[in-house]
């Protein structure tokens, strides 16, 4: 039997990490990517620059592949229905992908499950949004037994329902005046409560084909201006209780959405000790990247797994704790010369970049460091990230 060829839709660093944990295995990778110079095309041999958007780009590219997988969201949903009907194996398959894709489809169909979320609805126009926060207020009258509600249901979340990422596409309002902006696209936004949660969680897991599913650790990610900037490995101080209910939450949403590969739960945890689902993500992801140096098989590793049905890889932890911190581009666009200084002080440091041009606020790496102590273990990565950026220089 041949090595399997896998084909990734997408140039970034998501493929070009997923690429590198299929080196191993002599698994075979194919890229199809914007352009020769995107983060995975500069690590991978067959590489094929076009636009996935086009439905005859993605049967070429598919023509010479095993198994067709994804470093994002964005393919039309239709084009991957042909391919799939044309006899590709497209993994994840549309019907679940779309659930990643589309924010509106996505609440509808884990509202339809059970799967705990913000109070949400698709929304018309700013008037229907201040409707919605109407709504809210008089929800929160009622919870307090026919008391005059404590708030008006300001702010209110809009998200373009297709697209956004990154804190793109993402508005918190605060009145019907401050709701135009996200109509101007002329397409559908879907309106959310502003969660008041403690901190945001994540639940990763890989389900196979054939239906094995692994959970990793449940991790706090923390966001900074709406990216991610770190993320604790295991979420520190959450119960046992709460972890295994992220983890089955996760699995079940995996399984009901017919998922396979990596699936990433973004998690709120409330004030009143509960978890609601954010976002879906169908792919290796951020809050995943700790698992390079951490766990026993990567994300990547075990998202490979996943679409060839391999058996599946152990998710467990390596260390006590483990810390990503993302290294965001800054003034200082010579990181290389940071390498001295970084190794030389930290020998377990694990320095992983993504061959991107340095900008102002873009991800081109990131850090690992794990240990025994949770304080020096943290102490090390941002101190890492923050001297490879150059906000620091000792």
């Amino acid at each position: 039997m041949a090595f399997p060829v896998i084909g990734m839709v997408g140039g970034g660093q998501l493929a070009r990490m997923t690429h590198e944990a299929g080196i191993p295995l002599g698994i075979r990778f194919r890229l199809l990517s914007d352009s020769p110079q995107d983060s995975a095309a500069q690590a991978v041999n067959d590489v094929v620059v076009g636009d996935y958007r086009d439905l005859d780009t993605l049967r070429d590219f598919a023509r010479g592949c095993d198994v067709i997988t994804f470093d994002h969201e964005h393919v039309p949903t239709e084009h991957l229905r042909a391919l799939e009907a044309e006899g590709v194996k497209v993994r994840p398959g549309p019907d679940a992908l779309v659930h990643a894709q589309d924010k509106g489809v996505m609440r509808a169909r884990l509202t339809e499950i059970g799967v705990p979320c913000p109070r949400h609805r698709i929304v018309a126009d700013p008037a229907d949004v201040a409707r919605f926060a109407a709504e809210g207020a008089a929800r929160e009258g009622d919870a307090r037994e026919g008391a005059a509600p404590g708030g008006d249901g300001w702010p209110v979340v809009l998200k373009t329902v297709r697209g956004g990422y990154d804190g793109k596409g993402v508005w918190v309002v605060r009145s019907a005046a401050e709701a135009a902006e996200p109509f101007r696209a002329g397409v559908p936004v879907l309106a959310e409560e502003k969660v008041d949660f403690v901190r945001e969680l994540a639940a990763n897991v890989v389900r196979s084909p054939h239906g094995q599913a692994v959970a990793y650790p449940v991790v706090e990610s923390i966001q900074v201006d709406g990216v991610c900037d770190t993320v604790i490995a295991p979420a520190p101080g959450l119960s046992g209780e709460l972890s295994g209910q992220a983890q089955r939450l996760a699995l079940t949403v995996a399984r009901e959405l017919d998922v396979v590969g990596h699936l990433a739960v973004e998690l709120f945890q409330t004030r009143d000790g509960r978890i609601l689902v954010n976002e879906l993500a169908m792919r290796p992801h951020n809050s995943g990247h700790w698992t390079q140096d951490g766990a026993v098989t990567s994300q990547f590793a075990n998202h490979l797994r996943a679409v060839l049905d391999l058996p599946l890889g152990d998710p467990r932890p390596r260390a006590p704790w483990t810390v990503m911190v993302n290294v965001l581009g800054g003034d200082y666009p010579d990181m290389y010369q940071g390498y001295l200084h970084c190794m030389a002080r930290d020998p377990r440091l694990r320095i992983h970049m993504y061959g991107k041009d340095v900008k102002p606020g873009r991800k081109v790496g990131h850090v690992n460091t794990y240990g025994d102590d949770l304080a020096d273990v943290r102490e090390r990565a941002a101190h890492a990230a923050a001297y490879l950026r150059g906000t620091i220089t000792e």
